[in-house]
């Protein structure tokens, strides 16, 4: 009979842990919308903390120094690795990306300082919330340059 206790109370120990495990895994887990999913939810995610990635527009790039008021623009790219690959690359799916005056775009304002990375094509991720006008006001913005990295991704060879 003692056994069998112990046994219980070892099974309701394991499953506790595992299920903070599986609750904190899902509650940190943090996704990032691309712009057409943004777009598609429109007011239904207006002043929602969100995540959104795009191609950053180099053109629409402008930077207030005395305010420290910086906006631009992204344009949508496929937030699918798969679908990536297959189109050549990042790099290739930033250019096009910015190359197509029809692909979906939004404004981004961020106050804070201009980044070094922030330019045409670069990758941008940002956090933020959606205001009632459409324009996406950024609390935290990363940048991913994939040129800078082109030259010395290894070559693969087949056999």
């Amino acid at each position: 009979m003692g056994r069998m206790k112990f046994i219980i109370g070892g099974l309701l120990i394991l499953g506790a842990v595992v299920y903070l495990i599986v609750s904190s895994t899902q509650a940190n887990a943090e996704y990032f919308m691309t712009v057409n999913e943004l777009n598609a939810k429109g007011a239904s995610v207006v002043g929602k903390n969100l995540r959104v990635s795009g191609a950053v527009v180099g053109n629409t790039i402008q930077y207030d120094p005395g305010t420290l008021t910086l906006t631009f623009e992204v344009a949508h790219v496929t937030g699918d690795n798969n679908e990536v690959e297959a189109q050549g690359g990042l790099a290739a799916v930033l250019q096009a990306a910015v190359a197509d005056p029809n692909r979906a775009r939004i404004k981004v304002v961020y106050v804070g300082p201009k980044p070094d990375l922030l330019k045409n094509e670069a990758q941008a991720i940002m956090t933020g919330q959606l205001g009632a006008d459409g324009v996406f006001h950024a609390d935290e913005l990363l940048l991913k340059c994939p040129t800078k990295y082109q030259e010395a991704a290894p070559q693969q060879t087949s056999k």
